[in-house]
């Protein structure tokens, strides 16, 4: 089973930067580390892999210090890494990006399943996989939380919901997002970092991918940001003590005075 995992190098600090004239994140001076989501896809390719053999390769866009997110992964027991980087791609929303992954993941090759984190923590949209399975036009099933079964033309998995979760059956190839209940990432190994300090990282620029230059970039994508700010905080507010029919009776006085 060939699998492609798709991750994303994030800060690790709260404490982020914005540009004022692109209003996009200054990752110059802040230290990175792999979303915390794509290490649980990471993790269940691995097991795949154990379970069924093949491949696991690993791609990401982003800067060059992004390589380090690719051998981390290598370190972990991946095969080999791709990094999408180019000035071409940078500001790139999500449409913009999953379209760029998708050129990214046509030129890797052949695959029975592409599986991502269920979003990044930077952007919490969760939008990425999902776009990426419609540029690829393969079925996608979002929240795993268990694989179950699989061949080499099906997967059987579970989805969480709210309350309980959903058995799925989906034809391969196809790509998944994985929540953490999946698994528990493991630590690489001493023989694994040291291939990965050694690994080849194939980059993949706009000359390779030969993408439509009006779907990448800032130039690509049709949202935008316009401002970025720090709401003013909350000032006042009232405490209620005492009993709960009380307190419940205080609250409603107010709310009928606001009210009249």
């Amino acid at each position: 089973m060939n699998i492609i995992v798709c991750i994303k190098q994030v800060p690790e600090t709260t404490e982020v930067r914005i540009n004022p004239e692109t209003n996009t994140l200054m990752r110059e001076g802040v230290k990175a580390i792999i979303n915390p989501f794509d290490m649980y896809a990471i993790e269940e390719a691995l097991r795949l892999k154990e379970r069924f053999g093949g491949k696991v390769s690993i791609v990401t866009m982003g800067p060059p210090q992004a390589e380090a997110a690719l051998r981390e992964a290598i370190s972990m027991g991946a095969d080999e890494g791709f990094l999408v980087c180019d000035r071409a791609f940078a500001g790139s929303d999500t449409w913009a990006t999953s379209y760029t992954l998708a050129g990214a993941i046509k030129r890797i090759g052949a695959f029975d399943l592409i599986i991502c984190g269920k979003q990044a923590s930077d952007g919490d949209t969760a939008q990425v996989g999902p776009g990426i399975s419609t540029h690829l036009d393969i079925p996608q099933v979002t929240y795993v939380k268990k694989v179950e079964e699989a061949t080499d033309k099906s997967m059987r998995v579970e989805r969480m919901l709210e309350e309980g979760y959903e058995i799925i059956e989906t034809p391969l190839p196809a790509l998944l997002t994985v929540v953490k209940e999946i698994n528990e990432p493991r630590i690489p190994s001493l023989k694994g970092l040291m291939r990965a300090k050694s690994a080849k990282i194939a980059t993949l620029t706009q000359k390779e991918l030969n993408l439509d230059v009006q779907q990448i970039g800032l130039c690509g994508s049709p949202t935008q940001v316009v401002k970025i700010f720090t709401p003013a905080p909350r000032i006042g507010g009232q405490m209620f003590k005492g009993e709960i029919p009380e307190v419940v009776k205080q609250l409603v006085d107010l709310v009928k005075d606001e009210v009249h």
